[in-house]
């Protein structure tokens, strides 16, 4: 006989919650749920009172989840997705659910490259939902190592200071492509190079690979340019780089994408393994499916051909 005991979940509370969760705090849900502020509170001291957890801690004039509410919200937000699937399943407004991925990516990799590695997956026979969580390394490589992430995509390597155990996968490297717009191309002088030498240059901030990669390229080829701005967010760097604010340098698989959206020009390129990236996974062998033809399109289709 099955017997109902105190660890029963009450999905009840548990969208109170996770509506809370979402909005932002208790009065905003209150306008989305159409309920008094007194019922969603109790419902949710109730949830916190069964999990033996506070989810929710002050911050300000408001209210922040606390970490037990961040791991909380995440399992709550898929039960009441996976309950939506089933409700369209059964009313014949959907087919097979989609399997899922989950993929962290570095806040310094470049978004062009971020979607280019990523492309493969929509071109897969059966369809993929991909969730897509940015951030520092370091962290989202704790979110691998408990597995809440399948895979991180990266440009630098986890440093030795960080006691999670990861697997590295290669997915290639590549040159830089120099890029201005028409406008600031004609006022540098002389070959490529010697004509960055003294140009306005916009530079990813210190300590990033790519800034890494530059510092060493520009030590090695005797180029001293002027620093116009040192900007963290690679498309913020594109952002300058259209507006003719100064020269910004890219990888050059992703060469023509830059030039056909921002309207700049190649200057020129650094060639060499100058750039790497790499998948992370938290298992030496890559197991979805997803993961695995972005790791093969990637050696194969994006990186191969250099």
């Amino acid at each position: 006989m099955y017997r109902v005991g105190m660890d029963r979940l009450n999905y009840h509370h548990l969208l109170y919650f996770r509506v809370a969760a979402r909005e932002g705090g208790i009065g905003k849900a209150c306008e989305q749920l159409d309920l008094a502020q007194p019922t969603i509170s109790g419902q949710i001291r109730e949830l916190e009172a069964e999990l033996g957890q506070k989810l929710f801690q002050r911050a300000g004039r408001g209210v922040a989840l606390t970490e037990a509410g961040k791991l909380v919200f995440g399992y709550a937000d898929e039960i009441f997705k996976l309950g939506q699937e089933l409700r369209n399943a059964l009313a014949g407004r959907a087919g097979a659910r989609p399997s899922r991925v989950v993929v962290g990516i570095a806040d310094v990799l470049p978004k062009l490259i971020a979607r280019r590695l990523l492309e493969p997956v929509s071109r897969l026979a059966d369809p993929v939902h991909v969730v897509c969580r940015e951030g520092k390394t370091d962290r989202l490589l704790g979110d691998l190592a408990v597995h809440e992430l399948d895979v991180v995509l990266s440009d630098t390597l986890p440093g030795p200071y960080l006691k999670i155990k990861t697997f590295t996968h290669v997915l290639g490297s590549c040159g830089l492509t120099f890029f201005a717009t028409p406008k600031l191309q004609k006022r540098l002088k002389g070959r490529f190079p010697r004509l960055l030498h003294g140009a306005p240059l916009l530079l990813p901030l210190e300590g990033s690979p790519l800034r890494r990669a530059l510092d060493g390229w520009f030590r090695a080829n005797k180029v001293v340019p002027a620093i116009h701005a040192e900007i963290e967010d690679s498309a913020l760097v594109k952002i300058f780089g259209q507006a003719g604010d100064g020269v910004f340098a890219m990888p050059s698989v992703v060469e023509g994408e830059v030039c056909a959206q921002y309207g700049v020009r190649v200057l020129g390129r650094a060639k060499g393994p100058l750039m790497r990236f790499h998948a992370l996974t938290a298992e030496r062998r890559v197991r979805h499916p997803a993961v695995a033809a972005l790791v093969e399109a990637a050696r194969g289709e994006l990186f191969g051909a250099g």
